[in-house]
């Protein structure tokens, strides 16, 4: 099996499962040897920020010079962006071969009458590369939820992270913040240790809480009050924290919080790991994730996000609202699932948009990019509809000039297929 064709065998997988739980997960990993048993992991849930913090958590131990794992989803320009060691994905001959094990494993149990989701497939294949490049730590960042993901057969962490908990994926998940949260909480263990994003909702906290008074853990939440913003601009963000300075350059208050989680992660990482604080320092500002309010060129301006629900879009807004005071055009080209509130994330955005063009995203999920022109009209000076995604591009830049802002927003998918061909045309 190559690398194309391992790919290819993941995604012919089912997306979801027929009985939800970890009983098939767990027997596929039995069938393989248990290569999660023996690694030493920090596990990251939440709804918003676990890519950032799963990142940096990763580039912090790189820094130190220790060897680490990262998983984590969805990639935006390359699948192995999943799958990385060290700061890189991983050899795609070490992955090919781990999938066509893991595959002669899944056909066992289909034998049996137990069917394994794309999801666990990929789980399963980035543990067996872990193991076969003996990480010391693993980063692993929870798929949808926590209690059920496939990710959650590990042991106990050696810390277990929380990110900004909101509704998203509510059909799956739950209809209130104290469902989302229990279902997050289903990552924490017996004596566990879990650093908290600040600023979550009084129900999401109630729901922690009494999990920590169940297993014995401890929370940790970031001391607000000890955060100071000394600098913010589209091209990141000086702060201190604790009275020691960092620079994010990712851009976006929301990210402080973020960055303040990896700090503390990295105090209770430092029990098993040597870490300083400029290790600390390096691994935030090296941490640079596409697609998160993601500068594509100054001139016109060009900002490209992935933000898919109402606080992300509300975290992208915050990160931009300072310029567009001073800018002759706001064009917003933007693409979502029909399965978020659309409304809600892009109501804000849409009521400052000279110019709003809807488009299609290429997921069976995706609104339709007419129905997405109809919610902007309501908000929008002007708004139409493209069912291209470059052609929608193409038209934004084409009525822009040097002091026009085109933000290009809305989903990770969308991101994925536009922001190679953005790239090239700033680049070349």
């Amino acid at each position: 099996m190559n690398y194309i064709e391992a790919v290819n065998y993941i995604h012919s997988l089912l997306k979801f499962g027929v009985r939800p739980g970890l009983t098939g997960m767990n027997a596929l990993l039995h069938l393989l040897g248990e290569p999660h048993k023996g690694l030493r992991c920090v596990h990251v849930a939440g709804t918003n920020g676990k890519g950032s913090v799963s990142t940096a958590i990763s580039n912090v131990l790189i820094e130190a010079g220790y060897n680490v794992g990262l998983y984590t989803s969805p990639y935006v320009s390359e699948f192995l962006e999943r799958v990385q060691f060290n700061g890189c994905p991983v050899n795609k001959d070490v992955f090919a071969h781990n999938v066509e094990n893991v595959k002669a494993a899944v056909e066992k149990l289909q034998q049996q009458d137990v069917i394994i989701t794309e999801f666990e497939a990929l789980t399963a294949s980035a543990f067996l590369c872990f193991k076969e490049l003996g990480c010391d730590l693993v980063v692993l960042e929870v798929g949808l939820g926590g209690r059920l993901d496939a990710t959650n057969v590990i042991g106990r962490p050696l810390v277990n992270v929380i990110t900004s908990l909101s509704l998203d994926h509510t059909a799956i998940l739950g209809n209130t913040i104290e469902e989302i949260a229990f279902e997050k909480c289903g990552t924490l263990k017996e004596n566990f240790n879990a650093v908290v994003s600040v600023g979550q909702p009084e129900g999401a906290m109630d729901v922690i809480n009494n999990t920590a008074r169940r297993l014995d853990g401890t929370v940790i939440i970031p001391a607000e009050e000890n955060i100071s913003i000394i600098k913010s601009d589209l091209f990141g963000t000086q702060f201190s924290y604790d009275s020691n300075d960092y620079f994010i350059t990712m851009p976006g208050l929301h990210q402080v919080k973020n960055m303040t989680c990896v700090i503390e992660a990295c105090e209770i990482l430092k029990k098993d790991f040597e870490i300083s604080y400029e290790n600390i320092v390096s691994g935030i500002k090296n941490t640079v994730l596409p697609a998160r309010v993601e500068v594509i060129n100054k001139r016109p301006l060009v900002v490209l996000d992935g933000g898919h629900n109402e606080d992300g879009a509300k975290a992208f807004f915050a990160a931009v609202e300072g310029q567009l005071e001073n800018k002759s055009k706001i064009i917003v080209v933007a693409g979502m699932m029909a399965d978020k509130d659309v409304e809600v994330s892009l109501k804000p955005l849409m009521k400052e948009t000279d110019l709003f063009i809807a488009v299609t995203p290429e997921n069976p999920r995706a609104m339709n990019s007419e129905e997405l022109r109809e919610i902007a009209k309501r908000y929008s000076k002007e708004a139409c509809s493209f069912e291209s995604i470059r052609s929608a591009v193409d038209f934004a830049l084409s009525v822009s000039d040097d002091d026009s802002a085109v933000f290009v927003v809305g989903s990770l998918y969308l991101a994925g297929e536009i922001r190679g061909y953005l790239k090239e045309k700033f680049t070349n």
